[in-house]
């Protein structure tokens, strides 16, 4: 995989649609189909992850979760308001639509710093792991705002993430955090009691079902350190995403470090664009990946064909169309090694089609 980001752009772009394409098959087969009904079966609990665009943020990859489990929300930061419109009815209708089929629902609401060198955390937040904090215990009120701080459906859990271990930082009610970088493989049987001592407000079904990405994100953690003591790691821990995608379904990148994955949520969309951008050129500048060219990838999920895939279409095409003049625009010498492809995604199958600009 570390070859990847040497290869030609052509090349690359070749190798992550394959990579979609193996992706939607591996989704869409008998056995992961299977697995993910048991999972659910077993833990009940929704769980969505507000995140942000950096493409080491993959949590699903360092919890060992299934594909398909966790919903992603992401952009720049992970900076969210609930009160932009778009943002608050894609919020609102997931909740209500899983509320309605008996499931409550656990928000994780994340930000991320590097312990070895803060230069390699937050570039959204300006690298302030504090400012980065306070956000999202704005968004937590937010969320308390619009589904009650009751917390007996909908509960709001801050969570950071440690890129350098890629590990859970999880916030309680009280204060506490509970880093998992700071425990090892023997801690594996306090963490039950440990989660209900840090969040007695949380229903035990959702505690229950939080704790298997605990667990996995303890084994990741084991295996990033084995990575690190063979000298396998620095590259990592480093930028070097070679592709911007732009609007929702892009689980098929499970991959670290490969994309810089923004939301169609902010009023204010040009901006994340920007900062993309200019991350993809400090890559090229600083030769963690070739200066040959970069990927521009629009995407917009459908549930259903017919008005709702045509409608997906034309809001795939505006988003390609958006960015692609922000960056022309901002950074035009960039813009002559940019490739651009528009995309819409059938969510029940997790496949991938292009479609014409």
């Amino acid at each position: 995989m570390n070859d990847i980001h040497n290869r030609t752009i052509a090349e690359r772009i070749d190798w992550l649609f394959d990579l979609a394409r193996r992706h939607g098959e591996t989704f869409r087969g008998p056995e992961a189909w299977l697995a993910r009904e048991r999972y659910l079966a077993e833990h009940p609990t929704a769980i969505a992850v507000l995140k942000c665009m950096d493409g080491r943020i993959n949590i699903p990859f360092a919890t060992h979760t299934p594909t398909g489990i966790l919903m992603p929300f992401r952009n720049l930061g992970g900076i969210f308001d609930l009160g932009w419109p778009h943002l608050g009815e894609v919020l609102a209708h997931h909740v209500l639509r899983m509320i309605g089929t008996g499931r409550r629902v656990l928000f994780l609401i994340t930000y991320h710093w590097s312990r070895g060198n803060p230069r390699r955390g937050c570039a959204g937040f300006n690298y302030d792991t504090a400012a980065a904090i306070a956000h999202t215990k704005d968004i937590r009120r937010q969320v308390e705002h619009i589904f009650g701080s009751g917390h007996g459906t909908v509960y709001p859990l801050v969570c950071g993430f440690e890129t350098d271990d890629e590990a859970l930082a999880i916030h309680g009610s009280d204060g506490t955090v509970l880093d998992l970088a700071g425990l090892a493989a023997a801690d594996l049987a306090t963490l039950e009691p440990r989660l209900a001592a840090l969040l007695p407000d949380m229903p035990a079904q959702m505690r229950a079902d939080l704790l298997p990405l605990l667990r996995g994100n303890l084994d990741h953690i084991a295996l990033v350190r084995e990575q690190a003591a063979r000298n396998e790691r620095l590259l990592d821990i480093e930028h070097r995403e070679w592709v911007i995608c732009v609007g929702r379904g892009f689980d098929f990148l499970h991959t670290p470090n490969l994309a810089l994955i923004i939301g169609p949520y902010s009023p204010n969309l040009g901006d994340p664009i920007r900062k993309a951008a200019g991350i993809i050129q400090s890559n090229m500048e600083a030769g963690r990946i070739p200066s040959d060219g970069f990927l521009l990838l629009a995407s917009v999920p459908y549930d259903e064909i017919g008005v709702d895939r045509a409608r997906a279409e034309m809001k795939s095409r505006f988003l390609s169309r958006f960015a692609a003049d922000v960056v022309s625009e901002e950074f035009p010498e960039l813009a002559g090694r940019m490739t651009t492809r528009t995309a819409v995604l059938d969510w029940r199958s997790r496949n991938l089609e292009l479609i014409g600009a």
